[in-house]
C-alpha cells in the first residue's frame, strides 16, 4: 500500500537539518514575536547540504501582516504583492526570508492562484525547521501537501501523453514554472532539481498523481499550453514588481541579485555605486542587457 501524500510530506518536513539552520530559523522567528507561526527551509542550500558562504532560503509564516509589522506600510506591501523578502545574518550564516501569512501561504500553495512561485517551490523538498505550536505545524504541513498536486495538475494537460518515466513529468513541470519567472539559472536548471534527488520524486509520484487527478481542470493540450503562456507572462511581470519592492525592503538587494546571476549564469556583473544609491533604476538599466545576453530569461 502506497503512503498517503500527507504522510510523505509530514515525514519529509520533519527530517533533520544542520543545527545551524535551525538556530538561524529560530532567530528569524524571534524577530516577529507572537506573530511568527512557522519557518520553512528550502532551496539550493538544502538540496546541496551546504551552508557556508551561501545564502539560505527561508519562508517565515506569520499569523497576519498587521501582527507582524504593526501599522507599517510593510503590512500593505506584503498583502498586495506577497511575499516581502528580507535579509538576515546571525552566527556567521546569512539568509533571506520571505514573509507570508498563514492564509496566503495556504492559498498560494493551491489552485486558487495561477502564480507558481510558491506551489512550485514547495513541490520540491523542504523542511519545517521551526513552529510556534502544534497548530502552526499542522497548518504548514496542510499547505505544503497542496503544492505538488497543484504543480502536476497544471502540467498534465500540457502533455500529449503521460510519460512512462515519472521523472519526466516533474522535469516538464519545473520547466514550465521556471519560464514563469525571470531566472538567472541556465536552461538545464529545472531538470537538475529533479536529478538532485530522483528517488524522492519517484517516491512521491503515485500519491501526487492521485491527488492531482482530483483537482484537474478538463482542457485540451492547446488550451493548457495557452494557459501556461498567460501564466508565464504574468509571472515575469510579477517578478519585476517584487524586485522593485525588494529594493525598499532588502538592504544590499542589488548586490545579491548580481551575485546570484553571476553564480548561476556565469556572468561577471559588477554593481556601480550609483546603482546602489538608486537600486530600482539600477535594476531597470541592467535588465535589458541581461535579457539580450540571455543571462536572465
Amino acid at each position: 500500500m502506497s503512503e498517503s501524500l500527507h504522510d510523505l510530506v509530514a515525514a519529509e518536513l520533519a527530517e533533520p537539518v544542520d543545527p545551524r539552520a535551525e538556530t538561524l530559523a529560530t532567530a528569524v522567528a524571534a524577530r516577529y514575536g507572537r506573530a511568527a507561526r512557522a519557518v520553512l527551509f528550502y532551496g539550493s542550500c538544502l538540496r546541496e547540504r551546504q551552508l557556508d558562504g551561501l545564502m539560505l532560503d527561508f519562508y517565515l509564516i506569520v499569523s497576519d501582516y498587521e501582527a507582524a509589522y504593526g501599522k507599517s506600510w510593510l503590512a500593505t506591501a506584503n498583502r498586495l504583492i506577497p511575499p516581502n523578502v528580507f535579509p538576515f545574518e546571525a552566527d556567521g550564516l546569512t539568509c533571506k526570508y520571505a514573509v507570508l501569512s498563514e492564509a496566503d501561504f495556504a492559498r498560494l500553495c493551491g489552485l486558487a492562484t495561477d502564480n507558481p512561485s510558491v506551489w512550485a517551490r514547495f513541490a520540491q523538498p523542504a523542511r519545517l525547521v521551526w513552529a510556534a505550536d502544534d497548530g502552526a505545524q499542522a497548518g504548514a504541513i496542510d499547505a505544503v501537501v497542496a503544492a505538488a498536486p497543484t504543480l502536476i495538475a497544471r502540467t498534465l494537460p500540457t502533455l500529449a501523453t503521460t510519460p512512462s518515466e515519472p521523472l519526466d513529468i516533474w522535469r516538464a513541470a519545473f520547466a514550465l514554472t521556471y519560464a514563469a519567472e525571470l531566472r538567472a539559472e541556465r536552461k538545464t536548471r529545472s531538470g537538475s532539481i529533479v536529478d538532485s534527488d530522483p528517488d524522492r520524486y519517484r517516491r512521491f509520484t503515485p500519491a501526487v498523481l492521485e491527488a492531482a487527478k482530483t483537482i484537474l481542470v478538463p482542457q485540451d493540450e492547446a488550451q493548457a499550453v495557452r494557459g501556461w503562456k498567460r501564466t508565464q507572462r504574468r509571472g515575469k511581470r510579477l517578478t519585476l514588481l517584487r524586485l522593485a519592492k525588494a529594493s525598499a525592503t532588502f538592504a544590499g538587494g542589488i548586490d545579491y541579485l548580481a551575485w546570484k546571476i553571476n553564480r548561476h549564469a556565469g556572468t561577471r556583473i559588477a554593481i556601480r555605486p550609483w546603482q546602489r544609491r538608486w537600486p530600482i533604476l539600477g535594476a531597470i538599466t541592467l535588465l535589458p542587457k541581461l535579457l539580450a545576453k540571455g543571462s536572465v530569461r
